[in-house]
């Protein structure tokens, strides 16, 4: 159970400034972080003076009486499966987990087994409840093909401290993706609002009317002739930021089969392991390589490393060998 507390009312006292609702609850020690706040405005779970507020934006004045009615915990009806995961870090408050390509994080239409949700639901006793009954423990997500490490909160404390953490941008998150071309110049910064696509709602764009800020840095770890392994550290983390932000300065992850090329340039097929490499590779060649946080409980810095899969590194590692062929 989250709540302990089914109900909490407040009232604005004189001397208390003029606030945003959302911006005062939060500050009440309710073990609620802002976005579940908004989330129980929107289900009509919080009145001012007897009326039900919708609008996070809404300013309350002295005098307000705020009633806050908190659901009762749901059941979850996610079936927890036996499926191995590649665990990283374990303590009572989070787990690391390496995550594989083509698993899906939680489940979603489409995917309501298999996920690693069910496989966490297995592992773990508990799982923090903040995230809903679908979500439980996620802080933050990879995409289904991309691989690397996840921090999820066992506890909601936990989930609360990771939380603000991943808002305040305190969390390192390192990835390695190979792409097609050499990025020029080698270093740089790819800022611009992401949002849903103007025609197809499934795909995110740089090119949108209603987008959020985001910002990615990368450099060029290592190049090759026609490919290069880059370094990207995220600033922000919108939905698919690397993969749109890499494909609107003409380099697309490898295997992107939604933001990369429709048809692959043509020098893919100059050296055919390259490209049996790639075509095998089902998946786009995107790794979450490197995670730092601050642990909730213990205060102290912790950070986390996994190496490239298998398929990624066996193209990397045939990339160097066609390079040195090249030199000679």
């Amino acid at each position: 159970m989250i709540y302990k507390q089914k109900s909490r009312s407040f009232t604005i006292l004189p001397e208390q400034p003029h606030q945003r609702i959302d911006y005062f609850l939060s500050r009440q020690n309710l073990d609620l972080s802002r976005s579940r706040i908004q989330k129980l405005l929107q289900t009509q779970h919080i009145t001012v003076n007897g009326l039900p507020i919708s609008k996070a934006s809404y300013v309350l004045r002295p005098q307000d009486v705020v009633i806050i009615t908190l659901p009762e915990p749901v059941e979850s009806n996610i079936l927890p499966e036996n499926i191995p995961l590649d665990i990283v870090y374990e303590d009572e408050s989070i787990i690391v987990v390496n995550k594989p390509a083509g698993m899906v994080v939680h489940p979603a239409v489409g995917n309501y087994t298999g996920t690693m949700v069910n496989a966490l639901l297995y592992h773990c006793r508990f799982l923090s409840g903040i995230g809903g009954v679908t979500r439980p423990g996620i802080v933050h997500r990879l995409d289904k093909n991309t691989s690397g490490l996840l921090v999820v909160a066992k506890t909601d404390m936990a989930h609360l401290s990771l939380s603000e953490q991943i808002k305040a941008r305190t969390v390192k998150r390192i990835y390695k993706a190979l792409v097609y071309g050499i990025p020029t110049p080698t270093e740089g910064e790819i800022k611009s609002q992401i949002g849903r696509h103007i025609t197809d709602r499934k795909k995110m764009s740089t090119k949108t009317k209603k987008g959020r800020l985001a910002i990615t840095h990368f450099n060029v770890e290592e190049y090759f002739s026609d490919y290069a392994l880059l370094k990207i550290c995220l600033k922000t983390g919108r939905t698919h930021q690397i993969r749109v932000h890499l494909s609107s300065i003409n380099h697309p992850v490898v295997g992107d089969s939604v933001y990369g090329y429709r048809h692959p340039p043509p020098y893919t097929k100059n050296y055919p392991q390259v490209h049996q490499a790639i075509t095998q590779l089902k998946r786009q060649a995107l790794h979450a390589q490197v995670l730092g946080l601050v642990h909730p409980e213990q205060k102290k810095y912790l950070e986390f490393s996994a190496p490239l899969p298998d398929k990624v590194a066996h193209l990397v590692d045939l990339l160097r060998k066609i390079k040195e062929l090249i030199k000679r």
